[in-house]
């Protein structure tokens, strides 16, 4: 593919500017799909805590799609990927996202889709994405869809876009701490790239960054802890999620919502219908959920409001301590309240995890006598991180 004859660029927050050289970049980004994507927010619900979190999977997937762009200026990566092989990192970057739905994993946990699955079905059957990628050659949407879907074809793609240290993390937890205000997700991204280095087809790191490794490790887990899974954050998370469930009944129930739910009912009776499911963004779901102010069925209606009004529900830990207290709240309410008006529900995260058999779930680390090793044999700190940083936090959601 030749390059512009002018570089395109975006502003960004992050980066200054993304740089866009080929036409097939701007034309995959210009398709109804991409943009869909400004019509998801990054972090879904965890703007009902912190209020500047409005960012989009869009902007988060520029942002991706940049860091592909930097890494290639990288001696270690451009010389280890051929032409066709850096394009494909570039693309696959761009589009690691594109098939995440609505408010994505309340969604999918409830209707049952995956967004790798759906975005690489997108990525293969999608006309107007299809149509641009087969202009590289007849495979090479394939091989896109492959990265997604990791089957190991391009390991070193695979580990660059999807690992335990990615340009998906790096971009998400920087920008995610920049539009939050949180002090916890700045990484030192140069240092990284600097010691980044390639070992028999395998991404690693030189061990004078070891510590710029430790402190992103750590940035991720206190965003986690702080950010991801603040409890307000999760409890709005469950109302969304009790919604898509009463909906999910009703239309068993041939419920009359007075309102357009074919999209819904599409995806309930096929979850890999990828037209429904583009036609599913936030936008659809907050129009639907205001329509719902004025159902008559109650509990869709109580839902709704609480939702639109960031009526944020009540919890506890789920712990012994607190089991006769969730008990009588369980108590009180009648059977079908307590099927939509309460939830147990457990969290858990660790700032490193080891002995994964997949090749993206270790972090190797560039020793000082030349030998790939993995991260925990090398640094102290992370290992004492795997043996004491796995935390999980079981909760009791319920309305008053």
């Amino acid at each position: 593919m030749e390059k512009k004859i002018r570089q395109q660029v975006f502003r960004d927050p992050l980066y200054g500017y993304v740089h866009i050289d080929y036409d097939l970049i701007t034309e995959l980004i210009d398709t109804s799909v991409f943009q869909r994507l400004r019509r998801i927010r990054q972090l879904s619900g965890v703007h009902m805590v912190f209020h500047t979190a409005e960012h989009s999977r869009f902007s988060h997937s520029l942002g991706v799609y940049e860091l592909a762009h930097r890494f290639l200026t990288i001696d270690e990566i451009k010389n280890n990927l051929n032409e066709r092989e850096q394009l494909l990192f570039l693309v696959s970057a761009l589009l690691h996202d594109i098939g995440h739905g609505a408010y994505s994993h309340a969604f999918e946990y409830v209707f049952k889709v995956n967004h790798e699955t759906i975005g690489a079905t997108i990525i293969t059957t999608h006309q107007e994405i299809r149509s641009i990628l087969d202009k590289v050659d007849s495979e090479f949407a394939k091989d896109v869809a492959g990265i997604i879907l990791k089957e190991k074809k391009y390991p070193l793609i695979e580990q660059l876009i999807s690992s335990q240290l990615d340009i998906d993390r790096l971009d998400y937890l920087e920008r995610d701490a920049y539009f939050t205000g949180a002090a916890y997700g700045h990484i030192d991204l140069d240092r990284l790239m600097r010691v980044v280095v390639v070992k028999n087809g395998k991404l690693a790191f030189k061990a004078s960054g070891i510590h710029a490794i430790e402190n992103y490790l750590v940035a991720r887990y206190h965003m986690y802890w702080q950010v991801y899974y603040h409890p307000k954050a999760r409890s709005y998370e469950v109302i969304l999620e009790k919604i898509y469930l009463r909906i999910k009944e009703l239309i068993h129930l041939d419920y009359d919502f007075k309102h357009d739910v074919s999209s819904l009912k599409t995806i309930l009776d096929n979850p890999n219908d990828m037209y429904a499911y583009l036609e599913i963004d936030d936008y659809y779901m907050n129009g639907l959920i205001a329509h719902f102010l004025k159902t008559e069925d109650e509990i869709l209606s109580v839902l709704a409001h609480d939702f639109l009004n960031r009526h944020i529900w009540e919890y506890m830990d789920d712990n012994l301590e607190n089991q006769e207290k969730i008990h009588q709240v369980i108590e009180n309410k009648l059977p079908i309240d307590q099927k939509y008006f309460t939830l147990k529900t457990s969290v858990e995260q660790s700032a490193y995890r080891e002995n994964e058999t997949n090749l993206g779930d270790q972090i190797y680390i560039l020793n000082e006598s030349g030998k790939v090793v993995t991260l925990s044999s090398y640094s102290s700190i992370v290992h004492a991180l795997v043996k004491s940083s796995m935390k999980s936090d079981p909760k009791f959601f319920y309305r008053k």
